[in-house]
């Protein structure tokens, strides 16, 4: 097996057949390690001279890939593509009997690459193809918990229903999908010719939704959109992605993102319309109804398919009080420090660093929750 280090953008661009053939054959990928993601999102948000992709190959085959850039702050690193944007971080490893071989091979050209660079793999799902690299790698080596993800079982939604703690929960949302039905909403999965103007739709929505409420600000910015925009047409053709229309008398009320891959279907961005709200409608539990139709048969990613179909509905990252309303599983992704003998330093830093934001993260909790109990002892 040999190595290849890339950093030119058109070389990237043009190894979209190659990627996408590797991709089907890692079964732990998630659509934001699909070449149209990872691409568009270098197109919008990389900077000129950084990009670093690892390759091996074994002949002719692509049987792994490290998509990285090279970060100067807070110190020198590689991280992965796709940034805060994108909820899981990952290398691409093919599955099968090479797998050992390309995940060492891609260990020394990884190292070779960083020079007197830190390796800082972000946000890796449990499970993920960097466990195997990991595993190879011959330096200095750290691995700490990073964010917080909420998860369903991929089954339908009468099964997702059943989950509740109570028979009164239960019943209230069948009341809800009654209304829904009542209100007149329909919904359908838009053609890959139309998805263009339906996440215009979708962005327009979410801007109307959150007007003047606290919203993640990069979801309102030019180049999210153009991101967004570029890379979900061609992730819908291939079947990693699906956009829904939710209408009530011909009108778009609501528009909704879901990546998918043969492992995961994840409500990735939604736009629903305040009247909808206004009309008693719950949103969020026509939003799960939505995605728990994905969830059946494994289309997308990788070698999963085999399976036979995805085990799991992910709410993503974020410990939002409206998703524990079902009953989810908590999931802790992974992050993953490689280091060699002169850049151990930078890893040590990195550790440090972690460890003092999660002693200020429970300080910050503990004063919120005294707030709310009024100022009473902490």
């Amino acid at each position: 097996m040999r190595t290849e280090l890339c950093s030119d953008e058109g070389e990237f661009g043009r190894l979209a057949e190659q990627w996408g053939r590797l991709y089907r054959r890692c079964g732990t990928a998630t659509p934001f390690q699909s070449h149209a993601w990872l691409h568009s999102w270098w197109l919008s948000y990389g900077t000129p001279g950084r990009l670093r992709l690892v390759l091996v190959r074994d002949g002719a085959d692509l049987v792994a890939a490290a998509p990285l850039m090279l970060v100067r702050q807070p110190w020198p690193s590689l991280v992965p593509l796709g940034g805060s944007i994108s909820d899981f971080g990952d290398v691409l490893i093919e599955d099968g009997e090479r797998a050992d071989r390309a995940a060492a091979a891609l260990a020394e050209g990884l190292a070779r690459a960083a020079r007197t660079a830190l390796i800082d793999f972000r946000e890796v799902r449990p499970g993920g193809a960097v466990e195997r690299l990991y595993a190879s790698w011959r330096g200095p080596r750290r691995q700490v918990p990073d964010s917080l993800c909420l998860e369903l079982p991929a089954v339908p939604m009468d099964d997702l229903i059943g989950r509740l703690a109570t028979a009164k929960a239960q019943q209230r949302v069948r009341a809800k999908l009654r209304k829904l039905s009542t209100l007149g909403v329909e919904r359908r999965a838009v053609r890959p010719d139309e998805v263009d103007a339906a996440l215009r739709r979708l962005l327009e929505l979410h801007r109307l939704q959150w007007q003047g409420r606290k919203v993640t600000t990069e979801h309102l910015q030019d180049r999210f959109a153009e991101h967004l925009i570029r890379s979900v047409g061609p992730m819908v053709r291939a079947g990693d992605a699906v956009v829904t229309e939710f209408r009530v008398e011909g009108t778009v009320v609501a528009v909704d993102l879901t990546l998918l891959s043969d492992r995961l279907a994840g409500g990735y961005l939604y736009g629903a319309h305040p009247q909808l709200r206004e009309r008693k409608a719950d949103v969020a539990t026509m939003l799960l109804h939505a995605c728990a139709q994905h969830t059946g048969t494994g289309t997308g990613g990788g070698a999963g398919n085999a399976a036979g179909g995805r085990r799991v509905l992910s709410l993503l990252r974020g410990n939002e009080p409206y998703k524990h309303h079902w009953r989810p599983q908590p999931v802790v992704n992974q992050r993953f420090l490689l280091a060699r003998r002169r850049t151990a330093p930078l890893m040590s830093a990195a550790v440090c660093d972690v460890a003092a934001r999660s002693r200020g993260k429970k300080l910050l909790d503990r004063f919120a929750g005294w707030r709310e109990r009024g100022g009473g002892r902490p």
